[in-house]
């Protein structure tokens, strides 16, 4: 298996004193024409990584942020093969990790196999796909995967026994929801879900870890970014774009804070 691309650069990054900053985009949202251009500006104003979700009618780890985001990218036009073509020219336009994240339904009817050979072809870095268990890890990915980091999530009602399954699976790094619930509604976090993550890094302390899940601040993002790798924002970039009126200034200059705060 190739070395991960996602794993190496999380981890110079935390050699130069600098915690890592994922950021969900829907594809296609707010619009479909420029949304390259805003990705990139996103990577620019500091975002390590995008993570590029692929529109679905029903997302059901999403809150309703998100879910309006994919409602409004379904109706714009984007299909999975469109997300892959956004994909591909980001990729030829940066250095830094593109992850695919979707559900498994529109994998499923796209084709594992197809999917896989698409992601190699365009050097898409990861995929993400909340709704497959560990169980069915195998039966999902298969052997088609390989040289593909397939990012896996833990959550706080993860027994100890399948935090380290999960870990185990997991390339790239592993995703580790803050809180229970879906993404979006958590503001504020109290010392016992610090104390959750930081016990998840030490039990997976072979792996990278990000934390996402109701990251809207700095101060939150300076809190789980001290116990992790790095963390993932989604819910409230989306926000800042769904009130944006197509000016972004706001958006990126909110991610451009935090990455700051996380790398002091």
């Amino acid at each position: 298996m190739k070395q991960s691309k996602i794993e190496n650069y999380i981890k110079k990054e935390n050699e130069d004193g600098s915690k890592v900053l994922s950021v969900f985009l829907t594809c296609g949202f707010p619009t479909k024409e420029g949304f390259e251009d805003l990705a990139l500006s996103v990577l620019d104003a500091g975002a390590d990584m995008i993570e590029l979700g692929v529109p679905f009618s029903d997302p059901l780890a999403d809150g309703s942020i998100i879910q309006y985001s994919s409602q409004k990218a379904l109706a714009n036009g984007i299909s999975l093969d469109e997300a892959l073509r956004t994909a591909q020219n980001l990729k030829s336009k940066t250095d830094k990790p593109v992850i695919l994240m979707g559900y498994a339904n529109p994998f499923l009817s796209y084709g594992i196999k197809e999917l896989s050979k698409s992601i190699n072809e365009i050097s898409v870095d990861g995929i993400i796909v909340p709704d497959v268990p560990v169980e069915e890890y195998d039966d999902f990915f298969g052997n088609e995967f390989n040289g593909i980091d397939t990012i896996m999530l833990v959550s706080p009602t993860s027994p100890k026994e399948r935090v380290i399954e999960i870990g185990a699976k997991s390339s790239g790094f592993v995703y580790c929801v803050s809180v229970k619930g879906i993404t979006g509604k958590q503001n504020n976090f109290e010392q016992n879900s610090i104390e959750y993550v930081r016990n998840t890094k030490n039990l997976l302390s072979n792996k990278k870890v990000l934390v996402g899940f109701g990251i809207s601040n700095e101060e939150t993002a300076q809190s789980f970014s001290s116990v992790s790798n790095g963390v993932i924002i989604g819910s409230a970039v989306i926000k800042l774009l769904t009130n944006s009126n197509g000016a972004y200034t706001e958006t990126l200059d909110f991610i451009s804070r935090i990455k700051k705060k996380i790398s002091q």
